[in-house]
């Protein structure tokens, strides 16, 4: 059956806020205690998957966390009413508050990894919550992701849903960010490619010296397994460890991948020359590497600008668009580069660029914000779909966010017990829209 390459984009949670969590992470460091919109923010993210949708994409949508997160402050000790809970947890630690407050489940790319049913042994499309443990504030999402995956990919003749991986730095998992893959068509057997900073249990690997590898070998080898992916079109890479140093949190940062094209900057990864003939070997003839010099574009321009978090997409009659962040218009070198390639034509063909700012500021660009998923015919019709982009859908969005979402939150306002309340009346009305059942732990 005929198969597409869909986008699920997550929205944008009420409580978007800039609260610097995620050392190694340049912009959201860069950012912190900044003021923060996140009525703008869900309506640049919904701008997007409508401008995807519009032209002729697959386009789904994920629902938000619930933040802040009560059910974690409990756990950590903080009793009382609601409020009471979050009046002692900012005493505490206004820092502790923000980690259980944070939005970043927008970053969907890292919800998971997930494999077509194309390169599966069982026939069916696989999914794994990232655990996400190399930071607190994203650690404690992966239940809740499982539960938004399952109410959206719900029918069991054609999904796989599996548990997140133990959570342990020896399996340090970060999900999509970290994982692509490739193929002549979307619905034949493709090349799953697995990306990872660090081993956990072998020394002889290098490691970066200033910021955390987040993602192990040994969590996508577990991931690869799990998913009963096949050896030969299993490919396994290290990242670069200079460049994580220098603010690459996640391969996405630095690499894409679509089809048959690897768009990657010139020291993405570690022996990369090996890197690209295994993956040339993996996938036979016509495999297509844009190797970005750093004399056209540096490593600091990749990171400033997210050129390489931009989504690699094709359309139906072949011709692959990049979806760009405006962040790299308004840098000369990386503008110039990507109009030269294009006139080059050497696999990319044409240039769109959003508004991100309100992501991009916290530290993620156009293929952060999106989890990609391929579906067959039967698999589309499988899919909730209540959950898929339309013009109505688009409008009850945007309405839901003028009715629920603030265009202000400074730190102190996490604390605020009335934000609470306006979160969940946001997301039970979501759920309800979406037709997702009781997925959040205030909804039990």
């Amino acid at each position: 059956m005929k198969a597409v390459e869909s986008n699920f984009d997550g929205l944008v949670g009420p409580t978007h806020n800039y609260s610097g969590l995620s050392v190694g992470n340049i912009a959201s460091k860069s950012n912190q205690s900044g003021v923060s919109n996140p009525k703008q923010a869900v309506k640049q993210g919904l701008e997007k998957m409508k401008a995807l949708h519009d032209m002729g994409f697959v386009q789904g949508v994920l629902a938000p966390q619930e933040r802040p997160d009560i059910h974690t402050l409990r756990r950590l000790g903080f009793s009382g009413s609601d409020s009471e809970v979050l009046k002692k947890s900012y005493q505490y630690s206004p820092q502790l508050l923000a980690a259980c407050s944070s939005a970043s489940s927008m970053w969907t790319a890292n919800a998971g990894t997930v494999s077509p049913s194309a390169d599966t042994t069982d026939g069916k499309v696989h999914f794994t919550p990232a655990n996400l443990i190399n930071k607190f504030h994203r650690s404690i999402e992966d239940q809740v992701t499982g539960n938004i995956l399952k109410a959206t990919f719900s029918d069991e003749e054609h999904f796989v849903h599996h548990q997140a991986l133990p959570h342990s730095d020896y399996f340090g998992d970060e999900g999509a960010a970290n994982h692509t893959r490739f193929c002549r068509e979307y619905g034949e057997q493709g090349v799953e490619f697995f990306i990872f900073g660090k081993s956990a249990f072998n020394e002889s690997y290098l490691a970066p010296k200033k910021y955390p590898a987040r993602q192990t070998l040994e969590a996508s080898e577990a991931i690869a397994r799990t998913h009963g992916l096949r050896e030969q079109f299993t490919v396994f890479a290290q990242q670069n460890p200079d460049v994580i140093d220098q603010g690459v949190f996640h391969n996405d940062v630095i690499a894409v991948g679509n089809k048959n094209t690897l768009f990657c900057h010139q020291q993405a990864f570690l022996n990369q020359e090996k890197v690209k003939s295994d993956l040339c070997a993996s996938y036979g003839s016509g495999f297509n590497v844009i190797e970005v010099p750093t004399d056209k574009v540096s490593v600091q321009d990749a990171v400033e600008t997210y050129l390489f978090n931009s989504q690699l997409i094709t359309k139906a009659d072949g011709t692959t668009l990049i979806i760009l962040p405006e962040h790299c218009r308004q840098n000369s070198r990386v503008w110039a580069y990507l109009n030269e390639l294009v006139e080059q034509k050497c696999g990319i063909d044409e240039l769109h660029t959003f508004d991100l700012k309100q992501s991009m500021q916290n530290g993620g660009g156009p293929a952060c914000l999106r989890l990609r998923v391929v579906l067959n015919e039967a698999e589309q019709k499988a899919v909730n779909q209540h959950t898929l982009m339309s013009e109505e859908l688009f409008t009850t969005l945007n309405l839901w966010a003028d009715k629920h979402y603030r265009d202000r939150i400074e730190d102190k306002d996490l604390a605020d017990p009335q934000l609470l309340v306006e979160s969940r009346s946001a997301l039970d009305e979501l759920t309800q829209i979406m037709h997702l059942g009781s997925i959040y732990p205030f909804q039990k």
